[in-house]
C-alpha cells in the first residue's frame, strides 16, 4: 500500500494562516508570486504522498472572495510552441485550461500578462488576439535592457514604467504561470512600481513549494526538486543571507540567492526600504510543517528522481541531444545511492523483453504486485499489460480472454487495410474501446473495466519508448510511466 506522508488538511490550515500574516505585514495589496504549478501540481503529489494535485487551489478557495489571479506567460514560449510536458499542452492552450480550471473552482482570474513582448513576435500577436476574442483581458510587459542588474533603469519610466499597468480589483493578487521563465517575479515588481507611483500601498511575497526551506539540503524531497529542474540548472543551497541574519540554516535555490541583492536594491528604490533580509524571508511555504511521515516522502522522492532520470534519457534520445540533463540527474541519483533497478518495475520489464526478444512492460499495483505484458501478434505490450492488470484486480482467471480473437481481428483489418497503419497490434485506446463494447454483454469485461480507477498512481516501465497514443492514455489514467531510451523500430521518421 502507498503510505501517506503529507497531511493535506494541516497544510491548508497553516498555509492560509501564514498568507494572512504576510498580508497584515504590508497592510495593503499583496502580490503573491506563485512558484511551481497552481493547477495540477503533479510533482508535489508524487514526492509528498497525500498532497493532492489541487491542494493549492483548495487552499485559495478559503480566500476566494479576496483573491484575484493574474496568469503570466512569456511571449517567446508562444513563438517556440513550448509544451507543458506532463499535460502535453502548448502554453497558449495551457493558459486557457488553467483559467477554465480556476473559474470552475470559483476563483477569479482577472487578466493575462504576456511578458517579454516584442512587436515582431507574430505568434504572440495571434495569441493575444485569440485571448481577447475569448473575453480575456490581456496586458503586455516588455524586455528591459540590462535586466536584472541595471537597477536605476529598471526602476524608471524606461523600465517598469513602460509596462502596461495591470488593473486589479482585489487585495490578494496571485501571479501564476504555465511554467518556469514566464516572468512572474518581474510582473509583481512592475506592479509594485506602478502602485507606488499611484500612492497605493502594496507588498510582495513568494509562494514557492520547492525546495522546502526547513528540510535538510540533502533530503530526497529537495533533491527531487533539483532533478525536476535539471534543465534550468537549478541547484539547492544553504541561504547565506538567512544564515547571516538569523544564524539559521535554511534551503533555497541558486537563482533566488543570486538575485536577492538585486531584489533588495529594487525594493529599496521602489518602497524606500527592503522588507526582507533573505530569500527565505520572502517565502510563505508551509509544506515542510505538513509532512507527517518523513520516510514515506523520502521513498516517494527517490522514486521521482529515477523517473526524472528516465524522462531525461528519453528526451535526449528523441532530440538527438547530448546527455547533459540525464548526467546531472545521474549525479543526484549517486548522492542518494540509487540505481535504475531501484525502480521496482524496471527489472521485470527488461527481463521479459530479453526472454521474448520483443518489447515488454511491467506495472506495479498499489499492493506491490507486479503484472507483466508482452508483445503478441494481436496486442502491443502496453495493451497486454493493461488487460492483465485489470484481470488480476477484478479476480478474473489469468487464462480468460477478455477480448476474443474474433473481436480483435476486424479492428486489425480496419487499421491496416483501410487506415494504412503498418502496425496491426492494438494500442491501449483501441483495447479499452473494445473492452467497453464487450462489457455490454460480457460480465468479465464489465468487471475488468470497473477496475480502471485502481490503476491511478501506479508505476509502469517499458523496454521501448512509448508511442504518442499509449503515452496519452497512460497520462489520462494517471499512470506514471518510464521507458528505456530505445525505439521499438529503426524508422527514421517519428510521429509526434
Amino acid at each position: 500500500m502507498h503510505r501517506i506522508g503529507f497531511d493535506r488538511d494541516t497544510y491548508i490550515r497553516l498555509q492560509s494562516e501564514h498568507i494572512a500574516q504576510r498580508r497584515a505585514q504590508f497592510g495593503g495589496k499583496l502580490y503573491l508570486e506563485f512558484g511551481g504549478k497552481l493547477v495540477d501540481d503533479l510533482h508535489a503529489s508524487r514526492v509528498l504522498p497525500g498532497f493532492t494535485p489541487d491542494n493549492k487551489i483548495v487552499m485559495l478557495k478559503e480566500l476566494a472572495d479576496e483573491v484575484e489571479i493574474i496568469v503570466a506567460v512569456n511571449a517567446k514560449d508562444f513563438a517556440r510552441r513550448k509544451v507543458r510536458a506532463d499535460m502535453g499542452t502548448t502554453y497558449d492552450d495551457e493558459v486557457l485550461r488553467q483559467i477554465d480550471e480556476l473559474r470552475e473552482r470559483g476563483l477569479f482570474v482577472g487578466s493575462v500578462v504576456i511578458t517579454q513582448w516584442t512587436d515582431d513576435n507574430k505568434a504572440a500577436h495571434e495569441v493575444k488576439s485569440r485571448f481577447e476574442k475569448l473575453g480575456i483581458t490581456v496586458y503586455r510587459h516588455f524586455p528591459i535592457p540590462g535586466y536584472p542588474s541595471n537597477v536605476s533603469r529598471i526602476v524608471s519610466e524606461e523600465g517598469y514604467g513602460a509596462n502596461e499597468y495591470i488593473r486589479t480589483s482585489r487585495d490578494l493578487v496571485v501571479v501564476t504561470a504555465p511554467g518556469p521563465g514566464s516572468g512572474k517575479m518581474a510582473t509583481c515588481l512592475s506592479q509594485l512600481y506602478h502602485d507606488h507611483k499611484r500612492g497605493i500601498e502594496s507588498g510582495y511575497a513568494k509562494w514557492e513549494t520547492f525546495p522546502i526551506w526547513n528540510l535538510p539540503l540533502d533530503h530526497p524531497v529537495n533533491i527531487a526538486y533539483e532533478a525536476a529542474t535539471a534543465d534550468l540548472d537549478d541547484v539547492n543551497m544553504i541561504d547565506p543571507f538567512h544564515l547571516e541574519a538569523y544564524g539559521l540554516k535554511t534551503v533555497n535555490y541558486n537563482r533566488d540567492v543570486e538575485i536577492f541583492p538585486v531584489l533588495n536594491r529594487l525594493f529599496e528604490r521602489i518602497l524606500g526600504a527592503s522588507p526582507y533580509k533573505s530569500p527565505t524571508d520572502m517565502g510563505v511555504n508551509m509544506a515542510g510543517m505538513s509532512i507527517c511521515d518523513d520516510g514515506a516522502c523520502r521513498e516517494a522522492s527517490e522514486q521521482e528522481v529515477i523517473r526524472r532520470y528516465y524522462k531525461a534519457l528519453v528526451a535526449e534520445k528523441k532530440q538527438g541531444s547530448e546527455p547533459v540533463q540525464s548526467a546531472r540527474i545521474g549525479l543526484l541519483m549517486g548522492r542518494l545511492g540509487l540505481e535504475r533497478a531501484d525502480r521496482p518495475v524496471v527489472r521485470p520489464a527488461l527481463e521479459l523483453a530479453e526472454s521474448t526478444g520483443a518489447p515488454a512492460a511491467a506495472i506495479e499495483l498499489e499492493d506491490g504486485r507486479i503484472v507483466l505484458g508482452k508483445t503478441s501478434p494481436l496486442l502491443g505490450c502496453s495493451s497486454a499489460m493493461l488487460l492483465n492488470a485489470l484481470k488480476l484486480l477484478a479476480g478474473i482467471d489469468p487464462d480468460v480472454k477478455l477480448l476474443a480473437r474474433e473481436s480483435i481481428e476486424p479492428i486489425q483489418r480496419l487499421k491496416t487495410a483501410d487506415l494504412g497503419s503498418r502496425n496491426p497490434r492494438l494500442h491501449t485506446d483501441e483495447v479499452l474501446i473494445a473492452l467497453a463494447v464487450s462489457a455490454n454483454g460480457d460480465e468479465n469485461a464489465r468487471l475488468a473495466l470497473a477496475q480502471l480507477g485502481a490503476l491511478r498512481g501506479c508505476d509502469v516501465h517499458e523496454s521501448v519508448i512509448l508511442g504518442s497514443v499509449d503515452e496519452g492514455i497512460f497520462r489520462a489514467l494517471g499512470i506514471q510511466v518510464t521507458t528505456e531510451p530505445v525505439y521499438a523500430t529503426k524508422s527514421l521518421y517519428r510521429k509526434k
